[in-house]
């Protein structure tokens, strides 16, 4: 089986971070939420390759994988922004024409807390579904009494009415690859698009009308880094399931936490919910539900619900008052 990963977002929620780096190299409890992702899909033994679909910057994302994991890993640009039908359809190159392979296509910007061992298991198609309160902001799917998939739905507030509340999360185990491509390739010929994108439901559906069987999936560990808000909770989510402890001398560290290599930290409280990445130093501050990226030097500040990117210098001067009676200073 071979993994597709599509990462040629530009991540313009996450601006100014994603400026210089791809959003999916981010640091998300110590790591870059990349390898949460290819980590698991390694350790778990479920492929045989994995296919990256990169765009811009694309070469910072290849290079990084090749440094940390030794796997057979195709990179493939996807040279136009045109939609996640379109990025999928990019790494059919990777693929032999003439063969029939299992595919597991994963998000490259959402980590899962899944079994995907389970999840490829299965005798059909899989696709990974949470149930939501709004399902207007999602893809959804509908179903029959059996429970195979019937219907895919695209934000049906801005297209039509659906009774299902179970949203595409973005996992995709697909059992007939020449369909996936086929059926990719019908919607790009024919300009089938949706919002202006060519969408990988639209060619879901034709499979659908092809005969291919297709169940879902519940996944209820849905953890977005789309957005700055989404990161700083995903970051306590994978900060929880580590549990590891630290101890600086003369600072206090409430975990949960991660704190990197050669990290120096001073008369200071951390945590919880903090990543402090490799080679910081931290002095007379007091940090919570943040992430620091490596290489920073942060002194006398009070962080909260922040992210700071790769070598940067925060430090709040002191202030002296001398204040008689009835006097007030407000300092924002």
């Amino acid at each position: 089986m071979k993994v597709i990963i599509p990462v040629a977002g530009i991540g313009t929620r996450l601006r100014p971070h994603t400026l210089t780096q791809p959003k999916v190299l981010l640091n998300v409890a110590g790591q870059p939420m990349i390898y949460h992702i290819v980590n698991q899909i390694i350790q778990d033994k479920i492929a045989s390759s994995i296919v990256l679909v990169t765009g811009h910057m694309g070469e910072q994302i290849e290079k990084y994988l090749t440094d940390t994991f030794r796997f057979n890993f195709s990179f493939i640009a996807q040279k136009k922004p045109l939609g996640l039908g379109h990025a999928i359809y990019c790494s059919k190159e990777a693929f032999n024409n003439d063969k029939n392979e299992e595919v597991l296509i994963i998000l490259g910007d959402t980590l899962f807390d899944v079994d995907l061992k389970a999840m490829c298991r299965n005798s059909s198609s899989v696709i990974g579904v949470k149930k939501v309160d709004d399902p207007r902001r999602f893809g959804v799917v509908e179903k029959n009494r059996q429970g195979y998939i019937t219907r895919f739905v695209e934000k049906p507030a801005s297209r039509e009415i659906s009774t299902s509340n179970e949203a595409i999360v973005g996992l995709y185990y697909i059992k007939n690859s020449v369909s996936l491509f086929n059926s990719l390739e019908y919607i790009i010929s024919n300009e089938v698009k949706s919002n202006n994108e060519y969408q990988l439901t639209d060619a879901l559906e034709i499979m659908l009308s092809n005969k291919e069987k297709m169940k879902t999936y519940t996944v209820d560990g849905w953890l977005d880094c789309g957005k700055p808000e989404t990161l700083l909770e995903t970051n306590t989510y994978l900060l929880k399931k580590q549990r590891k402890k630290y101890s600086f001398p003369g600072s206090i560290i409430k975990s949960p936490v991660y704190i990197g290599k050669k990290a120096i930290i001073g008369n200071s409280i951390i945590g919880p919910n903090v990543t402090v990445g490799d080679n910081c130093i931290i002095k007379n501050c007091i940090i919570e539900n943040s992430i620091i990226d490596s290489n920073n030097y942060i002194e006398n500040v009070l962080l909260k619900e922040s992210i700071v990117g790769k070598n940067c210098k925060v430090i709040q001067k002191k202030f002296s008052f001398n204040l008689g009676e009835y006097s007030e200073k407000i300092q924002f």
